[in-house]
């Protein structure tokens, strides 16, 4: 998903521009004002490169990962070029449109994604509502293989200032899983650098100004540039790996979370972690010294050996 860096507001955490793994849609979403069920295809081929890339990128600060299996947050760099489109072109014509901010994510995982395989994207608009501050979409998007489904991912986001698309279907509220708590919460700190955004946003193919150029995120309202929302998560679900899944990234096969502000380089990044209902499920929220800026994360763990 993009956001618009002369306008955006101050709580954007959205990925933008093209992953290095993507190709151009086969085709577009219908006219702005009629979205209802409007789908968006595409399709790349998943390559070792890309998939190590990515998987460095998302535990910064962590050690190297033992394998070449795919970050559990990878198959949103596959969908977000193509999601970015749909959005960008419902928007066209639309005076008051500023920018999108990615209010939440959520990626259920089938089968891990491997190198040297095909895949097909389909993102559909399945819900839009009408807000004080513009429009929230309601976006699914299917990675498949030909035969199965690879990966289902469900993307909230606001159009800040639009009002040319009609509202229609209902959203759904971010699931939260985890009824019990197992032990007590833990808390990591991390600290993201400038050169660590940087290695993200070419891994993820987003390299939107607002992440690696101050002037630019200073232009649209931040004091510096701006991590992405997404390394956030990814690493969160890189520490969760690492220990509630015995490193094996195939065991985490959901997860979700909801951005709630932005965060620049250099800030320290407290991690909370606490597992539930025996270890299948961890929740995790990010925050800094001002406040939180991942809320409600989780992610869903199949127990060892299955």
């Amino acid at each position: 998903m993009t956001t618009t860096p002369a306008t955006t507001p101050a709580t954007a955490t959205t990925p933008a521009t093209t992953p290095a793994t993507a190709t151009t849609p086969a085709t577009a979403p219908g006219p702005a004002t009629t979205p209802a069920h409007r789908t968006a295809r595409t399709s790349t081929t998943v390559t070792a490169d890309a998939l190590a890339a990515y998987r460095t990128a998302a535990r910064t600060g962590l050690p190297p990962a033992p394998d070449a299996a795919a970050a559990p947050a990878h198959p949103f760099v596959l969908a977000h070029t193509l999601a970015q489109h749909t959005v960008t072109t419902l928007t066209t014509g639309d005076p008051g449109f500023t920018g999108v901010v990615h209010l939440a994510q959520e990626i259920h995982t089938h089968h891990p994604l491997t190198a040297g395989t095909h895949v097909d994207i389909d993102v559909t608009v399945t819900a839009a509502r009408r807000e004080a501050r513009g429009t929230r979409l309601a976006l699914t998007t299917h990675l498949t293989d030909g035969t199965r489904t690879l990966a289902r991912l469900t993307t909230s986001a606001l159009l800040v200032g639009a009002t040319t698309i009609e509202p229609f279907g209902t959203l759904t509220p971010a699931a939260h899983p985890g009824t019990t708590p197992d032990t007590e919460p833990l808390t990591l700190t991390h600290t993201l650098t400038p050169a660590d955004v940087t290695a993200y946003a070419h891994a993820a193919g987003d390299l939107n100004p607002l992440h690696l150029d101050d002037a630019a995120a200073r232009a649209a309202g931040f004091p510096a540039a701006i991590a992405h929302g997404m390394h956030l998560v990814a690493l969160a679900t890189e520490e969760i790996t690492d220990r509630h899944a015995d490193g094996d990234p195939t065991r985490l096969t959901a997860l979700g979370a909801r951005f709630a502000a932005p965060t620049t380089p250099g800030t320290p990044l407290r991690l909370t972690l606490q597992p539930y209902d025996q270890g299948t499920v961890v929740r995790f929220t990010v925050a800094t010294q001002d406040g939180t800026a991942v809320k409600a994360g989780w992610a869903a763990l199949t127990p060892a050996g299955e």
